[in-house]
Order: structure tokens, then sequence, then C-alpha cells
């Protein structure tokens, strides 16, 4: 061989093992057991899955601890995994999902010091707690430390195998206690750590009601995890109380309105809105309602100059004191209608931009005078009863919704003014009718039957039964001076 060729060739070895030493150089060599490590799948073979584990000894698992419910393998070639150290040799780096199945003292205090999972078999309750059976010892699980939430029925855990941490181990071996929650914790933490990672404003999320207060709801979002929907936000309609539109435990989908951190705390604030999913319903007014449609509306709410119907949920319209009845005069609301009726009424006025709506409920039921040309007529006699008394005459209604008017000057002239004038509201009187103006909406009225008033007056001038005592002829006689 040439001294170039020598030289070519002890360059390309010195090359090769610059690279090879810069390669250890990366690699670790510090793995400890119980260390969590996320290598990717080198290679699968028929009972063992080969790790890069960054070391230079390549990690193995047992092929059977990856497979799912079905028996068969999730994974491939170039995926990745975390698993834990469970033991390290120069040959080999033994990586695990959990320990699991028969071991020695040893085992289990490597698993308590490097903080690695352990399988253990639910075998049933004791005072306080489980009794869990590991790595074919027993162990005690506290009962709030099975779950991250309260366990509500402890008997569902019997007869499972879970994951868990040991927590202490005394007595060499002969106290051991575990949790659950601490390793379903550990696991949600970085999966709430994404979860936030991935939120934002105006994302639509389902979530579930855990909390009602008077301000309004909680929704858990995600394991651990709430945000809180104001009183305003729950429904477009108007809202008293949470309780009266959702309960506790009800899947909702909700909008996300802000994200505030909280701080040192670490506590992260998320307002929602669960109208907002659907949108504003004032949006699609102009389509869905015209002057002149009747519809059908709840009480809301009333006020002195009328009440708030609901024609549609988050869409409200007034009806008027004055839209409230033809047939009898409404001094109030209540007069008619309670929040929570159930009324028709007819839009008499849709304004979008102001957002207002007026309704009628009087023109449901229809305006009586619209019919009293052909119900009433001049000379007509008839019994009223007097609505209200005023200096200037009374006022009769006929039937609900017509109401005449007797001038003071008609009952004056009348054969019995005193008589007449001693009737109280609500009393009934006999009258005729005069003058009818449809187009005013007015009667006039004159007290009882004007062709009888002659024989009215011949009755109260019949003659009296003859008195008989003295006391009698001078009461008679003061009568007629009187007169």
């Amino acid at each position: 061989m040439s001294d170039i060729g020598k030289a070519g060739n002890s360059g390309e070895e010195k090359d090769f093992a610059d690279l090879l030493d810069s390669y250890h150089v990366e690699m670790r060599d510090d793995l400890q057991i119980g260390d969590k490590v996320e290598g990717e799948i080198i290679s699968i073979g028929r009972n063992t899955v080969f790790i890069n584990t960054g070391t230079k000894t390549d990690g193995v698992v047992d092929k059977e601890e990856l497979l799912d419910d079905k028996g068969e393998m999730p994974f491939k070639e170039g995926d990745h995994l975390e698993l834990y150290v469970v033991s390290v040799s120069e040959s080999e780096v033994r990586l695990s999902k959990a320990i699991s199945g028969s071991g020695g003292v040893n085992l289990l205090r490597n698993a308590f010091e490097g903080a690695i999972p352990v399988v253990g078999k639910v075998k049933g309750l004791c005072k306080g707690g489980f009794r869990v059976e590991i790595l074919q010892r027993s162990a005690f699980c506290p009962g709030g430390q099975m779950d991250v939430s309260f366990v509500e029925n402890p008997d569902e855990y019997v007869g499972k195998e879970c994951q868990f941490l040991i927590t202490q181990f005394e007595e060499h071996g002969k106290n051991v206690v575990v949790s659950r929650r601490e390793l379903l914790e550990r696991d949600l933490k970085k999966a709430r750590q994404e979860f936030y990672e991935t939120l934002a404003i105006g994302a639509q999320l389902e979530g579930r009601i855990t909390r009602l207060k008077p301000f309004g709801a909680f929704v858990e979002l995600f394991p651990g995890i709430e945000g809180m929907v104001h009183l305003s936000e729950l429904s477009w309609s108007r809202v008293e109380k949470p309780d009266d539109v959702h309960k506790v435990g009800e899947p909702v989908t909700v909008k996300v309105l802000g994200i505030e951190e909280g701080g040192g705390s670490g506590q992260v604030k998320i307002d929602l809105s669960i109208k907002g999913v659907t949108g504003d319903p004032w949006d699609t007014v102009e389509e869905r309602f015209h002057e002149g449609d009747e519809a059908t509306g709840t009480v809301m709410r009333c006020a002195d100059f009328g009440a708030f119907v609901e024609v549609a949920p988050g869409i409200e319209g007034l009806v008027h004191i004055s839209e409230m009845s033809y047939r009898k005069r409404v001094l109030k609301p209540e007069d008619v209608v309670k929040p929570g009726d159930t009324v028709h009424v007819i839009l008499k006025e849709v304004d979008t931009v102001r957002r207002r709506i007026s309704l009628s409920i009087r023109d449901i039921e229809g305006d009586p005078w619209m019919e009293v040309e052909g119900k009433y007529h001049v000379g007509q006699s008839l019994e009223g009863a007097i609505e209200k008394k005023e200096q200037f005459g009374y006022f009769i209604a006929l039937e609900p919704g017509i109401t005449g008017l007797l001038p003071k000057s008609r009952i004056e002239s009348s054969f019995q003014p005193a008589s007449i004038e001693k009737l109280k509201e609500g009393d009934t009187i006999p009258v005729t009718i005069e003058e009818i103006k449809p187009d005013e909406r007015k009667i006039t009225l004159a007290v009882g039957d004007s062709r009888n008033e002659g024989d009215w007056k011949s009755f109260a001038r019949a003659p009296e039964k003859p008195l008989g005592t003295l006391g009698e002829k001078l009461q008679q006689a003061l009568k007629s001076n009187k007169k």
C-alpha cells in the first residue's frame, strides 16, 4: 500500500473515531432505577421491543406489556413511549410501564425509592380504605387515595387491577401504603398543561355542570379544570336563578369568553358562555317576526306601564297597559296577567335597531266597539252598571268594553235624581240610549225609559193610605209644605 493510501486510511479512521466520540458525548450514562424516559421504538421483536433510551445501551421492554385490550400491538417503529427504568446493567436497560408480577422486597423498595408505578389488584375493602395485592404482598390504599375525586361507591374498585405508587415502605415491606391518586394527578398535571396550551378564546368545548351558585354555574372542562358561566351568560332568556334552567351533572356546550392567569397561585380563570354557542337571537328577528303576526309567549315580569312577554328565547316584547284589554278598565298589569302566564299576542311593531317589539293582548280578544252598530240603537232601553261617578256624570258599563256616559244634566232632569245619586259604583241602573258615535267610541245615555216617565210620575203621585192618627196627619202636612 502506498504512502498516499496509508495516509488516506489514517484520515478516515480518525474521522470515524471523532464521530464515535462525539456520539458518545451526546449519549446519557446517568440513568437510574425509577427514572422516567421517553424513547423511540427501534425495533419490535417477537417478545421484546427495543427502545432508544439516549444511552450507549438500548432499552428493552416486554412486548406483552405494550399490547392493548384486544391483545394487539398499537405501536410501530418510530413511535415514542414514556417508560420507567426498572433495572440497569452493562448489557441492557430494562424498561416497564409499571412493575408487576412477583418479586422480592428489594424490588418493592426500588419501586418505592424510584417512584416507579406498580400494578396491584384491589382485593377488598377494609377500615379506612382498600386492601391491595402488589407483587404477591399485601398493601393498604387509603380511601381518599384511590381516585382524584371522592369515591362514592368503593365496591366498584374491588377486583380491578390498577397502577399505584408506593408512598410508604416500612418494616422491611410488612407495612406498605400505596396511592393511585398521586399517580393519576401526576399524569393529569401533564394533561392539564397540554389542555391549557390548546385553550383559546372563542373555542367551543364540551363540559359538565359541577356547581350552581346565585351568580352563575361552574363547568368542568377537563378533570380538575373548571370555568364559570355568569348568570347573564346562561341563556338569552332572562334568568333569575341558575337552577331554573340548569342542574348539576348536566352536560353543556360552552364558548370560551376569557382566559386570565391567576398570578402566583397557578390557577387560570376561565370565563364561559352557554348562550354564546347559539348566537344572538335578535340577529334573526327580522326573518322570524313581522307586524300583524300572532304569537304565544310567557309573561316574564310586570311593570307599572305594562308587561314584558317572551315570544321566543331571548326575545321579549312589551304589552303596554293600554293594550291589555278592550273589555275592562286596567289600572295595573296584574289585573290581567301575572309572571309565568302564557298569553296570546299580536305583534304591533318590530324595531330591530332598538331591539323593541310592541305587543297587544286586547287585539287578540277583538274590539267590541266594532259590533256596536249592530247591537245597539237610539231609544233602546237596557240596564247597565255604574263603572265610575264623576262630577259631570256617570260612566255606565253596558257590557265588557262598552261604556256609555250618563250626563249630570240627564240625572238632574230625571224624575228621581236623589235616588240615582244614592247609587254606588257597581250598582245597576235602567238607561236609555240617546246617541251613538262608534267612530268616537261614545254612547250618550238618559235615565230609564223616557216613554214611561209619565207612568213613573203617576206612580210617584199615587194617593197614600189614610193616616189614622194626629201624628201621622201632621207628618203628611209637613211633607206637603216641603213640596
